[in-house]
C-alpha cells in the first residue's frame, strides 16, 4: 500500500509537471502582468513598486492553492448539498475574473471587491493594498488545470465523496507542486517590474493593460478558446505524466497492460450502469444488452473538457464510422473530471462540439468509472463479441494498434465478414507512424475549426486576406467567405484557400455546384463539383513530403475538411 509520504512525493511531482504543461499558458499573461500593475493605485501617478508588489506573487499563488484544493475536494459535494448547478463555481470564477479586470482599470471597483479580503491586503501595507489573494482565488475557480494522473485521482475522490487522509495529502501536495512553477512565473513578472522603468513610470497604462488581459481571458474561457489553443500544442509533458501515473497506480504486465499490441484475456467487461443520461441513442434511451449482444465493443472513457480526450476522440469516431456496419459497437462513457462536467446539458454541448456520433453514457456519478476501476482520461477497453476484455489503452495515440485488434475480433466474431480497408497505418506501430509526420485532419467549419492561421474562425460572413507566411499544418483564407458550423463557402465571388501540409496525400471533403481549381508544386488542375459532400483527392505522391496547396472555389461550393495520407 502506498504510504502517505509516498503520496506526498507523487503529488508534488504531479503538480510540478502540471505547472509546466501547456495548460498554464493562457493564465501566464495574467500572472506576469498583474505583478507589474501593483506599484501604484488610483490615478496612476509615478510611484515605487513598494511592498504590495513584493508580496503580490506569493498572495496570487496562495489564493490559487487554497481555491484549487478546496474546490477540487469539496466543491462538488457542497454544490450537491445546496442543490446548486455543478458548474456554478466555474461561472462565478469567470465573472469575478472579469470584474477584477474591470477593477484594474477602475480603482473604485477594485476597492469594493477587496473589502472582504482586507486581512490579506495588510501584508502589502495599508497604503498600497494588494488584490493578489483574491486574484489567486478567482484563477483557481475559473481556470481548471490539465488533468494529470494525480489530479484525476483527487478529482474522482472529491466527486464521489471518498475523501480520506491519503486524498487530502495528494490534493495539498499536488497544489503545492503546481504552485512552485507558478510562483516562479509570478516572481519573474515582479522581476520585470523592478528592472524596467516603464513599469514604474506608466502605472496607469500597465494597470489598464492587465485589466484588458483579464477581461480577455474571461471571454476566452467562456468561448473555450484555451482548450482550442492546448489542442494545437504538443503535449510535451506526456511521458512525465505517464511515469507519475505508474508510481501512483502501478502498471499491468503482459498482453493486458495498457497499450498492448496483442489480444489478451483480461476478464469480463464490467457493467455500464448508474448513468444519469444517454446521448446519441434512439430517444436517448439506454443501450440494452440485446443492442450489444454479439458485437465487438469498444468502451471509451472521456471528459469533454479534457484536452487529451479532445485529441483522441476523432480517432475513436473514425473507428465507429468505419466498422459500425461490420459489428463494432463503440460506447463513450463521459465520466466528469470537474463539477461543471456533471451537467447533462454541458455534456451534450461538449459531445456535439467534438463531433461524436456514437452512443454516450453520461456517468456523472462515476459509477461505471468505479466498475471498471479506471484511473484515466482518455482510456478505452476493447471487448470481444462474448463480452471479455481483450485490450486496454490509456492516453492519446495507438489508433493503428487498436484498429488492428478490432479487425481481428470482428473476424473472430464473423469469419465471413468483409471489412473495409484500414483507416490508420497498417504498421500498427505509432513510433513508425510518427517517423513519417503528416498533417492532422483539418476541419474548416466554426464548430471544429483546426489549424486556422488567421486566429479564431467564427460563424458568419467574413472577409480575409492571406498572411505573409504560413506555418506547417495550417490554412488561411482570402476573399469573402460564409462560415457555417460544419463548412465554409465563398460569397459572391470565388474565394481562395492556402494550405501548408505534410504527407503523401491530400483529400478534400466538398459539396455543392461549382468549379474547384487547385495548384500544388507548380501544377494547376480544375474540376467541376456537383452533389452531396464527398471526398476528392487533390494530391498524391510516392513519398512523404511537404508543400503548399492553393485552391480557388467558386460560389456554390461548400468546403468541409482536409484529410491527409
Amino acid at each position: 500500500m502506498t504510504t502517505i509520504s509516498s503520496l506526498v512525493v507523487i503529488g508534488l511531482l504531479g503538480g510540478l509537471i502540471t505547472g509546466i504543461s501547456p495548460c498554464v499558458l493562457p493564465v501566464l499573461p495574467v500572472i506576469l502582468l498583474s505583478a507589474g500593475a501593483q506599484g501604484a493605485r488610483g490615478d496612476g501617478e509615478d510611484s515605487d513598486v513598494g511592498l504590495a508588489s513584493r508580496f503580490h506573487p506569493y498572495l496570487v499563488v496562495s489564493g490559487l492553492v487554497v481555491s484549487f484544493t478546496v474546490f477540487t475536494l469539496l466543491g462538488s459535494t457542497l454544490l450537491s448539498l445546496l442543490h446548486l448547478p455543478q458548474d456554478l463555481i466555474r461561472w462565478v470564477g469567470i465573472v469575478m475574473l472579469a470584474l477584477i479586470g474591470l477593477g484594474m482599470m477602475v480603482p473604485r471597483v477594485m476597492e469594493i471587491l477587496e473589502r472582504p479580503f482586507a486581512r490579506f491586503q495588510r501584508f502589502g501595507g495599508s497604503k498600497n493594498p494588494s488584490n493578489g489573494f483574491l486574484l489567486g482565488l478567482v484563477l483557481g475557480a475559473a481556470y481548471v488545470p490539465c488533468a494529470g494522473p494525480v489530479l484525476a485521482a483527487v478529482a474522482v475522490a472529491g466527486a464521489t465523496g471518498r475523501i480520506g487522509v491519503d486524498t487530502v495529502a495528494l490534493a495539498v501536495s499536488f497544489a503545492l507542486g503546481t504552485a512552485i512553477p507558478l510562483l516562479a512565473f509570478a516572481l519573474a513578472g515582479r522581476g520585470i517590474t523592478e528592472r524596467i522603468r516603464a513599469f514604474r513610470t506608466r502605472q496607469r497604462a500597465i494597470r489598464i493593460t492587465a485589466g484588458v488581459v483579464m477581461l480577455g481571458l474571461s471571454v476566452a474561457l467562456v468561448l473555450d478558446a484555451p482548450a482550442a489553443l492546448q489542442r494545437r500544442l504538443p503535449d510535451y509533458t506526456a511521458s512525465l505524466q505517464a511515469r507519475t501515473d505508474a508510481l501512483l497506480h502501478g502498471s499491468s504486465s503482459g498482453a493486458c497492460r495498457p497499450g498492448a499490441t496483442e489480444l489478451g484475456d483480461c476478464g469480463p467487461l464490467p457493467a455500464i450502469d448508474g448513468t444519469v443520461a444517454w446521448l446519441n441513442t434512439p430517444g436517448d434511451q439506454p443501450l440494452t444488452q440485446k443492442d450489444r449482444a454479439g458485437k465487438v465493443t469498444l468502451v471509451d472513457f472521456f471528459a469533454y473538457s479534457c484536452i487529451n480526450c479532445q485529441r483522441s476522440v476523432p480517432g475513436i469516431e473514425k473507428l465507429h464510422k468505419t466498422y459500425a456496419s461490420s459489428g463494432l459497437q463503440v460506447i463513450g462513457v463521459h465520466s466528469p473530471e470537474y463539477a461543471f462536467e456533471k451537467e447533462v446539458d454541458n455534456v451534450r454541448g461538449g459531445v456535439e462540439r467534438l463531433g461524436i456520433t456514437y452512443p454516450v453514457a453520461v456517468d456523472s456519478n462515476l459509477t461505471t468509472w468505479t466498475n471498471f476501476n479506471n484511473h484515466y482520461w482518455p482510456a478505452h477497453y476493447l471487448a470481444d463479441a462474448k463480452g471479455n476484455v481483450r485490450q486496454t489503452h490509456v492516453g492519446e495515440g495507438g489508433e493503428a494498434a487498436t484498429e488492428k485488434l478490432v479487425r481481428e475480433l470482428l473476424k473472430q466474431a464473423n469469419p465471413n465478414v468483409t471489412l473495409p480497408a484500414p483507416v490508420f497505418s497498417e504498421a500498427g506501430d505509432d513510433a513508425a507512424a510518427s517517423s513519417s509526420p503528416r498533417t492532422p485532419e483539418t476541419y474548416l467549419g466554426s464548430d471544429r475549426a483546426s489549424g486556422f492561421a488567421q486566429g479564431t474562425l467564427n460563424k458568419g460572413q467574413h472577409s480575409f486576406a492571406f498572411p505573409s507566411n504560413l506555418q506547417a499544418d495550417t490554412f488561411a483564407l482570402d476573399g469573402t467567405w460564409k462560415v457555417e458550423p460544419q463548412s465554409i463557402a465563398p460569397v459572391e465571388s470565388a474565394g481562395r484557400l492556402r494550405l501548408s501540409y505534410r504527407g503523401k496525400q491530400v483529400n478534400l471533403v466538398v459539396s455543392g455546384e461549382g468549379d474547384l481549381t487547385w495548384t500544388v508544386n507548380g501544377q494547376t488542375r480544375t474540376t467541376h463539383v456537383s452533389g452531396v459532400p464527398n471526398g476528392m483527392e487533390l494530391v498524391r505522391t510516392d513519398e512523404v513530403g511537404s508543400g503548399v496547396l492553393e485552391l480557388e472555389a467558386s460560389p456554390g461550393l461548400q468546403l468541409y475538411s482536409f484529410t491527409f495520407g
